[in-house]
């Protein structure tokens, strides 16, 4: 069952389409991480372990979780806030309907044992051109060699240092595993505490970072959107928020929003409609009767 073809359309690094052809044939059993030699030129599997491949697990089969929670009040709201403000967006590029979201889940890469230490679980990250259920069933992770797609945008939210989320150590470090395996197209890490985002962009294999243009903002260019901060009240929380913008600088609302805008409109119009009845009554005309 051949898969290179698949992955080289992605550009994925030899060394891994020659792991996941040999994976895929069942000749190739997999090692710990500490197994693999760090130089992307000679990485070569070492002992064999007592796992022995036979298929590629789909995500109803993956851990949904390595049980860890480290998360603070802040970054789900983050996650919704972002998903919801720039779906407008994404429904027009895909009027089919074929992308989906991810909000702190996890994305296979290569398959280890255990199976989670195989996965990034970046807190928000888009994928295009793949469809939003698979089979009618909400995923569970998002597995590379089940779709072949990679996200074209990782975003990560640093409560801490940063360190974690720069690591370019090979195979370990998320930097490295965004950059030199996943190969997202554009990457961003908001520093929550500093109200801080950089963002970075793959240019022949490797990321550069996005220059900030005059308003402060990151422009993603596929998207035709660009990433900020913006202070102000989300879910009742005033705080620095990670937010999309339109070309035109135009900020892009989420549905509370849209809906107090509306309603602003709403009572305008109201408004101007009660004093044009006055002046009519004024003149000795009936409102009703016009």
């Amino acid at each position: 069952m051949a898969i290179a073809p698949h992955y080289h359309n992605l550009e994925y690094p030899k060394y891994l389409v020659e792991q996941a052809s040999r994976l895929f044939d069942g000749t190739a059993r997999i090692d710990a991480i500490e197994s693999l030699t760090h130089s992307p030129s000679s990485m070569t599997l070492a002992k064999p372990s007592k796992l022995d491949i036979t298929h590629l697990p789909d995500h109803t089969e993956l851990p949904e979780s390595d049980g860890s929670f480290v998360k603070n009040f802040q970054e789900h709201p983050q996650s919704i806030l972002l998903t919801d403000s720039i779906n407008s967006v994404l429904q027009q590029l895909h009027p089919d309907g074929q992308y989906a979201i991810g909000q702190d889940c996890g994305i296979y890469w290569r398959l280890t044992d255990p199976p989670e230490r195989g996965a990034q679980a970046p807190d928000w990250f888009y994928v295009p051109n793949v469809p939003p259920m698979l089979n009618g069933k909400f995923r569970r992770s998002y597995v590379l060699w089940q779709e072949y797609i990679a996200p074209l945008i990782v975003l990560e939210f640093v409560s801490g240092d940063g360190s974690e989320e720069r690591d370019n150590t090979p195979l370990n470090g998320k930097f490295w595993v965004y950059e030199q395996a996943i190969r997202v197209p554009f990457y961003g890490i908001y520093e929550v505490n500093k109200a801080k985002v950089e963002v970075y962009h793959l240019v022949d294999g490797h990321y550069q970072p996005v220059p900030a243009n005059e308003r402060g903002n990151y422009p993603i260019a596929p998207l035709g959107v660009e990433l900020g901060i913006w202070q102000g009240q989300y879910n009742n929380m005033e705080a620095p928020w990670l937010r999309w913008w339109d070309a035109q600088d135009n900020l892009l609302l989420h549905s509370g929003e849209k809906t107090q805008q509306l309603t602003s409109q709403l009572e305008q119009q109201q408004q101007k409609a009660a004093r044009l009845a006055e002046r009519l009554r004024e003149l000795g005309v009936n409102p009703d009767e016009v």
